[in-house]
């Protein structure tokens, strides 16, 4: 059974950091790739980083590139995301997941997804 478990959102004020987490399990592919997303309402789903295991390559969009970064600790199988300089606009649940293969921007080629994290910047 894939599990990936997310944990270490909460309420922030904005300028704040938080680090989450996603532990992945139950996944023995070749190459793969996780990315976190975030949903807020009324809101895109939006990918905002991801993270290759072939190669290691990580990937941002511009919107969150030099405030979030993505890694993986292999051993603890463990994805991070850590975030520095949080806006209100980041407000949003945080999801990590995983797809077979490489990385991809569309959410939709994911295969398997943990619950969510809410993250909430205040003004």
């Amino acid at each position: 059974e894939v599990q990936l478990v997310e944990s270490g959102g909460g309420l922030v004020q904005a300028g704040g950091s938080l680090r989450l987490s996603c532990e992945y399990s139950g996944f023995t592919f070749d190459s793969y790739a996780i990315g976190w997303f975030r949903q807020a309402p009324g809101k895109e789903r939006e990918g905002v980083a991801y993270i290759s295991s072939s190669d290691g390559r990580t990937y941002s969009p511009d919107s969150v590139k030099g405030r979030f970064t993505i890694s993986n600790d292999n051993a603890k199988n463990t994805v991070y995301l850590r975030m520095n300089s949080l806006k209100p606009e980041d407000t949003a649940v945080y999801y990590c997941a995983v797809r077979a293969g490489g990385v991809a921007w569309f959410w939709g080629v994911y295969d398997y997804w943990g619950q969510g994290t809410q993250v909430t910047v205040s003004s």
